[in-house]
């Protein structure tokens, strides 16, 4: 294996309870309380001290497990402010996700005034970006495609300096086609570069990426049944012929949310409700790949100032950007990869808080479900009824029911006998001859019917025959 999993469990003298053991600087420590952090979370616990020992590290976790500060923390705590020059580079495959990231490793500067930290991100102007970079940054932190684009091309930003590379969310930058930009970046680093790669799972065609870069990384897998699914409670709703707008009424006059989250399968399903909901009086934000860099941003804004009790969004939305309230979430279609449903219950019920998941599905769902139930997701089965969600018990209840033997099949089971000694798969065969004898039955016993219902009608024919002669004599 050419990573090490530390997934095992650790002896009681090895756990770390508080953030003071990892001997961080005393402005991350300021930084720790000002955020109210307490403890570490499991992967802050796991990651931190590994970062410290300069290991490269893969690590496994959902949204809402404090991964972010997990390598922020360490990585501000190394930084040399003497030093004029690049240090460490993080990018997140969106600009609202490296924005995210951005403010908080802002939140450090305010404890070391002299640490420099640089947002770079497409959609902004090009030049004034390269004219802020006459000083380099300490920390860089963007999008690949701006990255790549500013050290690369424009020979702005210089990034061979640079001993620590982290790359957020990453399953989503190889879904969003940016893992080219990554390579090329990567590849103008040093050899002794310190990689970090966090995500929410590590697709196959990551791995090949993975093992290009890093040297014997630490795998880090936090159990993201535990992470995701304690505070929130799950709630399908069969549609049936029902049209899912009117459903979406139906449940949102129902809830009283503090913010709830719609989530849309695409973009223009996005457009379309975002615009239902306006039109019927509803104040909803939308995110959503369409919107303009001016829209997004502003929209982000509004929505962090808390001016929308209902966000309509598609995936984006579910994969690290953190809206703070988040109490109910409402699936229009399920998400097409089960995953990406762990991500979206995962919005709500942060934290100390419970959270509520609706999720409108219909038979072709059924897959998906089995999977995250699999997963230890326990679905309550609900319609609305009459303002009020009524629990209707067991779903495929015709699937789980028992099918019991006839009595011919128990008549044949009779006369095909177990042999003395069987050989393997004989139950199979078995089974087989089995069926074999009863369709076999069967259709005699049809033929025998349809013989018997003609002996019937004939005799009907001439008895009504007879009949009908006797009545034309009289």
């Amino acid at each position: 294996m050419w990573y090490n999993n530390v997934t095992k469990k650790r002896k009681k003298e090895d756990f770390m309870a508080t953030f003071q053991d990892f001997k961080l600087q005393d402005y991350c420590n300021e930084v720790i309380k000002e955020l109210g952090f307490q403890k570490p979370t499991p992967i802050q616990e796991k990651v931190i001290p590994l970062v410290l020992k300069n290991r490269d590290i893969i690590g496994i976790s959902q949204t809402g497990t404090g991964k972010s500060h997990a390598f922020l923390l360490p990585i501000m705590s190394r930084i040399d402010v003497n030093k004029d020059c690049v240090q460490a580079v993080i990018t997140a495959p969106t600009r609202e996700l490296a924005a995210q990231l951005f403010n908080n490793a802002k939140t450090f500067t305010k404890y070391l005034p002299e640490l420099r930290v640089s947002l770079i991100v497409g959609g902004s102007d090009r030049q004034r970006a390269v004219n802020k970079l006459s000083t380099q940054p300490h920390v860089v932190i963007g999008t690949p495609g701006r990255i790549k684009d500013l050290s690369l091309d424009a020979q702005a930003l210089q990034i061979t300096t640079a001993k620590t590379f982290v790359v957020d969310e990453a399953d989503m930058t190889l879904e969003f086609g940016y893992l080219e930009d990554i390579d090329a970046v990567a590849g103008k680093m040093s050899d002794d570069l310190q990689m970090m790669v966090f995500s929410a799972t590590i697709p196959q065609n990551l791995r090949p990426f993975l093992k290009k870069y890093m040297q014997s990384p630490v795998t880090i897998e936090i159990d993201s049944k535990l992470v995701t699914t304690a505070n929130v409670e799950h709630i399908l709703l069969a549609t049936k012929h029902q049209d899912r707008y009117d459903v979406l009424k139906k449940i949102m006059a129902t809830i009283d949310p503090y913010i709830c989250i719609i989530f849309a399968n695409k973009r223009t399903e996005v457009s379309k409700i975002t615009r239902q909901l306006r039109e019927d009086g509803y104040k909803v934000g939308e995110i959503h790949g369409d919107l303009e860099p001016r829209e997004r941003k502003k929209m982000m804004r509004q929505i962090n100032n808390n001016e929308y009790q209902y966000i309509v969004a598609t995936d984006i939305a579910a994969r690290g950007i953190d809206i703070d309230g988040v109490s109910h979430v409402i699936n229009m279609q399920f998400p097409t990869e089960p995953d990406f449903y762990i991500h979206r219950s995962g919005r709500s019920g942060r934290g100390n808080y419970t959270g509520i998941c609706y999720s409108m599905y219909d038979t072709t769902d059924e897959k998906n479900i089995a999977i995250l139930e699999r997963k230890g997701i326990e679905f309550k089965n609900m319609q609305l009824k009459n303002g009020q969600f009524a629990d209707l018990g067991q779903r495929e209840k015709r699937k789980k029911r028992i099918r019991q033997q006839t009595e011919l099949e128990k008549q044949v089971q009779m006369i095909i006998r177990k042999p003395k000694k069987v050989k393997p798969g004989y139950k199979k065969k078995r089974k087989y001859q089995v069926e074999q004898v009863v369709r076999k039955q069967k259709r005699a016993m049809i033929r025998e019917d349809i013989r018997r219902q003609k002996k019937e009608r004939a005799r009907q024919a001439q008895i009504a025959k007879r009949m009908e002669e006797g009545n034309d004599n009289w």
